[in-house]
């Protein structure tokens, strides 16, 4: 052993390991999406005569292409309007200089500190009396959830945002303002660009966490067709005599497309953007 770790480094061993770690629950998950038995009880990691009738199940007898499409347009929406009143607020406290200032930021922090689901009573009584009058974001509609979502995620957003705006020398807004560039002018063509990569991670992580959020999802959608992805596999072994695991594995390979995706386009900003604006230049 020890011989082994000399030959490969303690670094090179580490992040084996920290990656077979890593990989272990996907294979499993794979395993048990393969599995025609529909079990997770398999002693092979191969499974024998493995085949996609999980797959096809899930399809079949389940209204998972309604699931996978209120996710990704709930989580693709929610997180876009996220994104830009972020960087509004965060340009707002990065930029100006305005009574009650310091007093917004401290609540915002202090506000992430609390748990979510503290706020489902609450929340729950507001969207009884939205759905009174307005029942097209009240419950079981994608634009009531979105809006939800909305609330939960500027928070953090803005923190993030607001430190890579720092980061910005404030000469350029000078220079701007000289040549006679309005507010606007300066956010847009001079900022936007310059904080791309702190767009694209705060993006990532509000698109990956509205896909995996399930407490409000199931106090909100209730209607087969308007759940989204975590709520509707849940359902599929939230029973004691349900044994629908190889579907819920199966869909779960599936959720993670759109991430994935997302990841793949934004990926040349990920590392810039997540340090960037730890170090103020």
């Amino acid at each position: 052993m020890t011989r082994w770790l000399k030959l490969v480094g303690w670094r090179h061993a580490v992040g084996l390991i920290a990656v077979l770690f890593s990989l272990g629950p996907i294979v499993f998950v794979v395993s048990a999406a393969l599995n025609p038995l529909g079990t997770l009880s398999s002693s092979e990691l191969v499974p024998t005569g493995a085949s996609l009738v999980n797959f096809t199940n899930l399809f079949d007898t389940t209204a998972f292409g309604s699931w996978f499409l209120n996710s990704v347009m709930i989580a693709g929406i929610a997180s876009l309007v996220s994104v830009f009143l972020s960087a509004l607020a965060a340009f707002a406290f990065s930029r100006r200089r305005f009574k009650g200032r310091r007093v917004g930021l401290l609540s915002l922090l202090l506000i992430q500190m609390f748990p979510q689901f503290l706020a489902v009573v609450a929340i729950f009584l507001m969207f009884s009396t939205i759905t009174d009058y307005w029942p097209a974001i009240g419950f079981n509609t994608w634009w009531g959830l979105t809006l939800l979502y909305l609330g939960t995620a500027l928070g953090v957003g803005t923190w993030l945002m607001k430190g890579f705006f720092d980061t910005v020398p404030r000469e350029l807004d000078e220079s701007a303002t000289v040549d006679g560039a309005s507010h606007v002018q300066i956010f847009f063509r001079i900022l936007l660009p310059l904080v791309a990569p702190v767009i694209a991670v705060t993006g990532l992580l509000a698109f990956i966490g509205t896909v995996n959020e399930f407490v409000f999802a199931n106090v909100f959608l209730t209607e087969a067709n308007s759940k989204t992805l975590s709520v509707g596999l849940f359902g599929l072994v939230a029973g004691e005599r349900n044994n629908n695991f190889g579907m819920f594995c199966a869909g779960t390979l599936l959720t993670a497309v759109p991430t994935v995706l997302v990841f793949q386009l934004l990926q040349r900003y990920i590392v810039e953007g997540l340090t960037s604006g730890a170090v103020k230049g």
